[in-house]
C-alpha cells in the first residue's frame, strides 16, 4: 500500500507500506528513495514485519517544495508519518543522511514511537569537518559537490555512484544494478538534492547523539569513502550501550556490497 501523507500545508510525502507485524521504518540515503530497500522489503514482509519506506521531501514520489530541508524539518516529517500511521514500538532504520535524520528525530522527539535504532553508514555525528572534529569532507569539498550538482547533476550522480560501492569479488555488482541506482538518484528533484546536501554540510549532530536512549546498532562498511569508519567510532562512543557491526568488504552501500550478511545482521537486529 502506498500513502500520500500531508506533513505540512501543501507538502505530501510518499510512504510505501507493505506487510504486517512489527513496523520497521526505513529512511533512505542521498540522493535515493525508499526503493533502495526493495530487497529488505521483500525479505522482511515474508518474515512477519511491516515495512514502511518514507521518500523524504524532494526525493522519489514525495513533494519537492523550495524549502524545508533542515534536519529539524525532516525529523518532523518522520514524526508526522509516525503519527498518521499510529506507529508504536517501531524499529527505525536510517541509511546515510537517513541515519542523520534518524539521530535528529531521536533527540528532537525523544525517540517517540521507536523501540530500537539502526544506523547504516550514517552521515553523523557530522558529515563535514569542524572544530574538534577532523573527519569527513571539508566545507570546501562539500561546496564543490553542490556546484557540481548545479552544473551537471547526472555526471555528479555517476561520480558519486563510483564511490558508493566497494564492488569487490565475490560480491561484484552488475552494471544494470549500478544503472538502477543512478536512475533512483535522477528521480530526485535538483533543488531537493542541493538543499539536502547543504544540510549535510551544515548540520552538527554531536549533541543529538548523546541524547539517544534507545538500543542502537551501528552498521559500517570498512571501505566506506563517503561516511568513513571514523563516523561509526564516534557514534559508538557517543550513544550509550550501542553496538557496532562492521562489513569488511563493503563501501558505503553495505546492503548491496554484502547483501547476504547485511540481511542476516538486520534480522538479528530486529529480534
Amino acid at each position: 500500500m502506498g500513502h500520500y501523507i500531508e506533513v505540512e500545508k501543501k507538502v505530501k510525502l510518499y510512504v510505501e507500506d507493505i506487510g504486517s507485524g512489527s513496523p520497521v521504518i526505513f529512511l533512505h540515503g542521498w540522493p535515493l528513495n525508499h526503493k533502495m530497500f526493495e530487497a529488505q522489503f521483500t525479505l522482511l514482509s515474508e518474515q512477519g514485519y511491516r515495512c514502511i519506506g518514507i521518500d523524504q521531501r524532494g526525493f522519489g514520489k514525495s513533494s519537492a517544495p523550495a524549502a524545508g530541508y533542515s534536519y529539524d524539518r525532516l525529523a518532523d516529517d518522520v514524526k508526522a508519518v509516525i503519527d498518521y500511521l499510529k506507529l508504536d514500538q517501531a524499529y527505525l532504520v536510517g541509511f546515510s543522511v537517513g541515519g542523520a535524520i534518524a539521530v535528529r528525530y531521536m533527540a528532537r522527539h525523544g525517540g517517540y514511537g521507536i523501540r530500537k535504532l539502526a544506523l547504516l553508514g550514517a552521515a553523523a555525528p557530522s558529515f563535514t569537518q569542524r572544530e574538534n572534529y577532523p573527519h569527513g569532507m571539508t566545507q570546501e569539498e562539500a561546496n564543490d559537490q553542490i556546484a557540481a550538482i548545479k552544473k551537471d547533476r547526472p555526471q555528479l550522480l555517476r561520480d558519486f555512484g563510483e564511490k558508493f560501492l566497494a564492488d569487490q569479488e565475490p560480491n561484484a555488482i552488475s552494471q544494470p544494478f549500478k544503472d538502477w541506482l543512478q536512475l533512483l538518484g535522477l528521480e530526485a528533484s535538483a533543488w531537493g538534492s542541493i538543499h539536502t546536501f547543504e544540510s549535510l554540510r551544515d548540520e552538527d549532530l554531536r549533541k543529538d547523539v548523546l541524547q539517544i536512549k534507545a538500543a542502537t546498532t551501528i552498521f559500517q562498511g570498512n571501505l566506506d569513502q563517503i561516511c568513513p569508519p571514523e563516523f561509526a567510532k564516534q557514534l559508538l562512543s557517543g550513544i550509550d550501550g550501542s553496538t557496532l557491526v562492521t562489513f569488511e568488504q563493503s563501501g558505503h552501500g553495505m546492503l548491496f556490497d554484502e547483501p547476504t550478511r547485511f540481511n542476516e545482521e538486520l534480522l538479528e537486529f530486529l529480534k
